[in-house]
Order: C-alpha cells, then sequence, then structure tokens
C-alpha cells in the first residue's frame, strides 16, 4: 500500500461482503459492525455501506474527519440523507444497475400472479381441492409507475413487453417521456389514479413520498386495481391500506417492504388472500451480493486512479446524477 492507498471503512451486519480479499488489493480496509462504526471511521477516505438498514451512520458521523465518500450496496439512499451528510461536501454512491431489471421481472410476476389467480391455485393445491376459474388478460390493462428512476423504467419496459399500457408518475408532468409517454406529477397522483388497473410503488423515500399512498388515494383507485410495492414502505400508510383491502376498495396488493420489517406476525395482511407478501427480496438474485462488490470495486478503482465517480446521487433530492470527480 502506497500514502495515496484510500482507506475503506466496510459497515456491515455481522456477515462481510464477500470477496473482500479483492477490495484489500487496492485500500486499506476497516470492517466493522455499527457497533464500533465510531471507532472505525476516524482518517478513513470511504465508507462503503454494506448493511444497507442500517442507521448507524447518523449516529457516528460526527467521528467522520477524513471522509470523502459514501457508498450504499442498494439502490435506496434513504436512510444516508441525514442532514450532516446532505450538507456536507461528501459524496454519495448507490448501487444503481445491479436491482433494475430483476425488480421490472419480479412485477411483471406479480401481475401475473394476480391476473391468473396463480396464489389461490397455490392455496387449493394445498388443500387438494379442484376449483375451476377464470382468469384475466394482462394485455391492453393500464399501469401506473410511480417513481421514473432506473428502477421504475426497467419495470416500464418488462409491462410494456407483456402488451400493458404503462405511464409513469413523477416530480414532474410530461408527455415525451421515452418510456412512459405520459408521466403524471406525483402531486396530483389522486386525480389519475382511477385510471388503472395496476399501481407500482417504485419511487425514492423522501419528504415528498413519504405516506403517498393513503386514505385519500385508495378511495380514488377502481375497486379492481391492484397495488405492488417494491420502493420503500413508508411510501403507504399500512393501516389506510389494510383498510381499503378490507373494505373490497382495492382488488390486491402485492408488498415486498413494509413500515416495520420483518413483518409483524399480528398483521392482518399475513391473512388475506388478496395479498402477496415478500421479504424485501424483489432485487435479490443469485449473485447479487458479487454484483454489488463488483460495482463498489469498480467505483473503487477509479476513485483511487483519478477521483472519479459513478452513480453520484444528487443528495438533496435523492437521485443518481451522473459522474462526479470526488479527490
Amino acid at each position: 500500500m502506497t500514502d495515496n492507498t484510500p482507506t475503506v471503512v466496510v459497515l456491515h451486519g455481522g456477515d462481510p461482503p464477500p470477496a473482500m480479499d479483492s477490495i484489500a488489493r487496492v485500500a486499506e480496509l476497516r470492517p466493522t459492525t455499527e457497533d464500533d462504526l465510531a471507532a472505525a471511521l476516524p482518517g478513513a477516505d470511504v465508507l462503503f455501506v454494506w448493511d444497507f438498514r442500517s442507521d448507524a451512520v447518523a449516529e457516528a458521523w460526527r467521528h467522520a474527519d477524513s471522509l470523502r465518500w459514501v457508498h450504499a450496496a442498494s439502490a435506496g439512499v434513504d436512510r444516508l440523507l441525514f442532514p450532516d451528510l446532505l450538507h456536507s461536501e461528501v459524496a454519495l454512491t448507490n448501487s444503481r444497475g445491479v436491482f433494475d431489471g430483476p425488480m421490472g421481472e419480479y412485477v411483471l410476476a406479480t401481475v401475473l400472479t394476480f391476473a391468473k389467480d396463480l396464489h389461490t391455485s397455490l392455496r387449493l393445491q394445498d388443500r387438494k381441492q379442484w376449483h375451476h376459474r377464470e382468469t384475466e388478460r394482462i394485455a391492453g390493462k393500464h399501469a401506473l409507475v410511480v417513481g421514473t428512476g432506473p428502477i421504475g423504467r426497467a419495470i416500464a419496459a418488462q409491462l410494456t413487453a407483456a402488451g400493458l399500457h404503462v405511464h409513469g408518475a413523477g416530480r414532474v408532468a410530461r408527455h415525451d417521456d421515452p418510456d412512459f409517454a405520459t408521466v403524471h406529477a406525483s402531486d396530483e397522483l389522486t386525480a389519475v389514479l382511477g385510471e388503472y388497473d395496476y399501481i407500482v410503488l417504485a419511487a425514492p423515500l423522501t419528504d415528498q413520498t413519504h405516506g403517498l399512498i393513503d386514505a385519500t388515494a385508495l378511495t380514488a383507485v377502481k375497486p379492481t386495481a391492484r397495488l405492488i410495492n417494491v420502493g420503500r414502505g413508508e411510501l403507504i400508510v399500512q393501516p389506510d391500506l389494510v383498510e381499503a383491502l378490507e373494505a373490497g376498495n382495492l382488488a390486491g396488493a402485492a408488498l415486498d417492504v413494509f413500515d416495520t420489517e420483518p413483518l409483524p406476525e399480528t398483521s392482518p395482511l399475513w391473512e388475506m388472500p388478496n395479498v402477496l407478501i415478500s421479504p424485501h427480496m424483489s432485487g435479490d438474485t443469485l449473485g447479487w451480493t458479487t454484483e454489488l462488490v463488483e460495482l463498489f470495486l469498480e467505483n473503487l478503482r477509479s476513485y483511487a486512479q483519478d477521483g472519479a465517480l459513478r452513480n453520484v446521487v444528487d443528495k438533496q433530492r435523492g437521485y443518481v446524477s451522473g459522474t462526479e470527480r470526488k479527490r
């Protein structure tokens, strides 16, 4: 190692990332858990947040006296958008690209599951019951993807290829988007929700999107619509969703994220036959952890050589802005 070798703190939850030896070839490593993060940060140049569900970074931030770059092993960075990091000159990057395609496939799978009533078939099979039903077509149905970032666009591509008409919802309305054609403004969402058969949440968690789907929004959807959430659990006011499902104001929901994880056993969502539950895994396909490390390592090599970083997040908005030079 030379004097220019970056020092990288790797925050993990007890299981370090795979192929740590590859990172060690280009950096001085300080693997740590959240209990020891404060002691590991002084003098470090880079923080690799492998345990992206931890809140420890905000608590230990005052000890980050030399930090220049924070990288999240996730697409979402909401836990890292605390004031001290927001107002610092420290660059923030995410793992855009690893999850986009898999999450698009997950959303398409849930759409097909609802349309073909596969969840009911599995329950009937468990009971050895033969019960013929008619199912739905998905071609020609209308889907709204809330969140027009890379994941939202990957979802739109999958649904469009399957024959659905797909629009988006984002911060700014427009009518010439290459992937969505029409993009509605998120603050006008309630006015258009009733037009769609599938409503897909893939937006980042911000002050503007927190509680976006509440009782008011859920009264605007048509009772045959299905809601799919692969963004963040807090995008939905969960008690309002339960009430809408119980009242028959919504035909079903596929939920991969929740406001409390793991979802408590006491949640009524577990018992609802029209709800699909998965444990925050919509983007986690075989080899995903290796891909996350490879993405970080590629960025680390670039950082060590010329200071250029890719997947840079606009910290004020929570969006990826491109490439930034940070040395």
